[in-house]
């Protein structure tokens, strides 16, 4: 069978990665790709924004699954461009991608089903968000676009200059665009944050291996947040009891809640979590694989990934089974200097066949493309996502460090304490 995966980062080139190792899959196009998905499938050049263009391009082809990367597709509809066209596509339809497409609406259906997560208040205009922030409390809050900002879009602010400066910049000064025209203000939790990644055909949870993600440009969770700096799996923060509770409070009735207001959700729902002293709240859902947690967790993945996702497609989750690796795996992303500002492009990048050498190492390439000359060049702002498997986290740590070490390029940086949580 043929498979598409659409979308052009680091987490298509590990979907494509994974999805390649099954018996059942023929050939896997990648629209549009980047220089790594070239490598273990055919890039396309097709214009994904054209929703209904592209399912008769699927339909041409022959495609059997398809697996759009990115939260922007399934926010503008791609689930429902697919649907007269007889193509299992994995992911929610339109309407269950609200939410991740608006922290208002996901911050809300959390409230009425009674789903654990920050005390919040919403503003659709900037005077009365300044008022509410000047009458409460004095000391940290979350300030939040409430559309989508590439995960860029959330800034914790230490005080109430901080916290009216952030509104100042979405609201007034229209920093994030159209999504940040309305926000969400909300209490700063504290705590471990963990990521569940969880397949679901909306009758059946099937959670996947527990994951970190580092959203911090700098050690130490310093400085402004990111798509993500790097990952590891599993996070032994979340322990088995800690993880039935999880299931129990924030997955099954999220589930049930989205039954309930008739967006019935298929596919992968993300939460990142904060475990806080009176248990796990949700911090955010996305209704994709994350990037970079999906590089560590599919290293460790060993059941067929293609029975999976053409399984959640078709509402038949629950005859599948999950087995994991034992193993530990660390992803450790190479970033352009100036990451998550400004930054150059056309790089040229060395080391990579050495990186590729490494015992249990794997380099999902993310913004880099191909030259004509067959050099490989920075195109992005998260270049690479260097992923090993190691008995232990503290091995998988060493060997993804090794990796990313033999690579290198102008400007080159990254955070060197990723998984360190997990010692």
């Amino acid at each position: 069978m043929n498979v598409l995966v659409v979308g052009s980062g680091g987490r298509e080139h590990a979907l494509a990665w994974k999805l390649r190792q099954s018996p059942k899959v023929d050939k896997i196009y990648i629209a549009p790709g980047n220089s790594g998905c070239a490598l273990v499938g055919e890039c396309v050049d097709l214009d994904v924004d054209n929703l209904r263009s592209l399912a008769r391009w699927a339909r041409e082809r022959g495609i059997g699954l398809v697996v759009p990367g990115a939260e922007a597709y399934y926010v503008a509809g791609i689930v429902d461009a697919f649907k007269d066209s007889g193509i299992p596509i994995f992911g929610p339809n339109q309407a269950a991608a609200e939410l991740e497409g608006s922290k208002i609406f996901a911050k809300n259906l959390m409230r009425r089903h009674g789903i654990p997560t920050a005390d919040f208040a919403e503003f659709e205009q900037l005077e009365p968000a300044l008022r509410y922030l000047a009458s409460r409390p004095e000391g940290p809050v979350v300030v939040k676009a409430d559309g989508l900002c590439a995960g860029k879009g959330v800034i914790v602010c230490r005080d109430l200059d901080d916290a009216k400066a952030a509104v100042k910049r979405m609201m007034a000064a229209g920093e994030f665009g159209e999504a940040g025209r309305r926000v969400v203000i909300e209490e700063l939790l504290r705590g471990q944050e963990v990521t569940i990644l969880a397949l679901t055909d909306g009758k059946t949870i099937a959670p996947l291996a527990s994951s970190q993600d580092h959203k911090a440009a700098f050690d130490g969770d310093a400085g402004p947040n990111t798509g993500g700096m790097g990952a590891y799996s599993p996070a032994p923060v979340l322990t088995d009891q800690l993880m039935d509770e999880v299931v129990e409070r924030i997955l099954v009735p999220t589930i049930h809640a989205m039954n309930e207001e008739g967006r019935r959700f298929r596919g992968l729902l993300y939460a990142g979590l904060m475990l806080t002293a009176g248990g796990p709240k949700v911090l955010e859902y996305n209704v994709r694989f994350g990037d970079p947690e999906t590089q560590p967790v599919l290293m460790r993945l060993e059941s067929d990934f293609f029975d999976l996702l053409l399984a959640t497609a078709r509402g038949k989750l629950a005859d599948q089974e999950l087995k994991w690796s034992d193993s530990a795996a660390v992803c450790v992303v190479l970033a352009s200097g100036g990451y998550p500002g400004p930054y150059e492009k056309g790089k040229i990048v060395s080391g990579l066949d050495k990186a590729a050498e490494r015992p249990g190492a794997m380099v999902f390439h993310a913004g880099a493309k191909s030259t004509p000359r067959g050099e490989v060049v920075t195109d992005g702002g998260r270049v690479f996502g260097v992923t090993a498997l190691g008995p232990t986290i503290k091995d998988a740590i060493d060997r993804a460090y090794a990796a990313a070490g033999d690579i290198s390029f102008a400007g080159m940086r990254y955070r060197t304490d990723i998984g360190k949580k997990a010692l």
